[in-house]
């Protein structure tokens, strides 16, 4: 649906919709006081129209006015909390976003929706345990995602080395530049999907990835970190990456946040990462529509900071 930007007054009637859509080259003014409502409110025009700013996405490729209405249509309650995180996660300081992330995922997940996927996707195939190789060359320390089976799919035991790894970064000043790259053809699929679910009640999963998360030690190290991607890099895997301070990329390399499908949000770090990389609005963009983004769009957007056709 379509609407005018006044229709954000704050004296209108409260919005009932799962979206809503302005048109930014209509060029209509927004009215001094105004409140987005509680969904997403998607923008069609340039990024530079009047009022774009205001907006929590604006649809470029690859994603499609109809995919995204798509997306949202399924999942409605994620897709708003999704947007309502992202409008504040920018005015918090990172450690506070994660601590926002962390408690907006807790709540879908005891989602119906979520508890729907889950049912429909569970699986007891989880493959074996995962490593994370760490290799130390003077000041250099490379971490290599280990799991080429699952496409590095990351499980609870190379989460926890993450962690312990970065945090091994924060204490140890020695240790100037970390390379974090994934083994095989894949960077990473991201997060092990036969472990979600593993913990039902949201309170203590929240409390495990306020203990656990890399996300808090690598936001410690971004300035010594490097991310070197090829193939897929998705959900979790991206959402670390991307607190790099530096990523590059090889052309064949693709980037996604699937998780709106889900019934959830990213959890790993990405609402922060991903934003502080890309902006609030392409962020929201590429975990609304789920779409894959290509090496060449991730340069252009600031996702990836290099393109190279292989790595040294």
């Amino acid at each position: 649906m379509i609407v005018r930007p006044d229709r954000f007054w704050i004296g209108e009637s409260r919005w009932e919709h799962e979206l809503a859509v302005v048109d930014l080259l209509a060029g209509e003014a927004w009215p001094d006081e105004f409140i987005l409502p509680p969904c997403p409110v998607i923008g069609l025009g340039p990024r530079d129209a009047p009022g774009a700013a205001f907006v929590d996405a604006i649809i470029e490729p690859p994603a499609t006015l109809v995919g995204v209405m798509a997306q949202i249509g399924v999942n409605p309650l994620a897709a708003a909390a999704i947007v309502q995180l992202l409008r504040l996660a920018p005015y918090l300081e990172p450690q506070e976003a994660l601590v926002a992330e962390s408690q907006a995922y807790a709540m879908l997940q005891g989602s119906a929706k979520h508890r729907a996927w889950l049912a429909a996707n569970t699986t007891s195939a989880q493959g074996a345990p995962g490593r994370v190789h760490s290799t130390r060359d003077g000041a250099v320390l490379e971490l290599v995602l280990d799991r080429q089976e699952q496409g590095n799919a990351i499980d609870v035991t190379m989460r926890d080395t993450l962690y312990q790894a970065f945090q091994l970064v924060a204490l140890d000043p020695t240790i100037a530049h970390v390379v974090l790259r994934g083994a095989g053809k894949a960077f990473s699929l991201g997060a092990d999907l036969t472990e979600f679910g593993t913990t039902s009640d949201p309170a203590a999963a929240h409390a495990i990835r306020a203990a656990t998360l890399p996300a808090h030690m690598a936001l410690r190290v971004t300035d010594r970190m490097e991310a070197r991607v090829q193939g897929a890099c998705v959900g979790s895997g991206l959402e670390l990456a991307a607190f790099s301070g530096r990523v590059v990329a090889q052309k064949s390399a693709w980037f996604q946040l699937p998780e709106l499908s889900m019934g959830i949000l990213p959890g790993a770090g990405g609402c922060v990462s991903v934003t502080r990389r890309i902006g609030r609005q392409r962020a929201a963009l590429m975990i609304l529509s789920g779409k894959r983004v290509s090496a060449k769009a991730a340069l252009d957007w600031g996702l990836v900071d290099e393109i190279v056709d292989d790595f040294a």
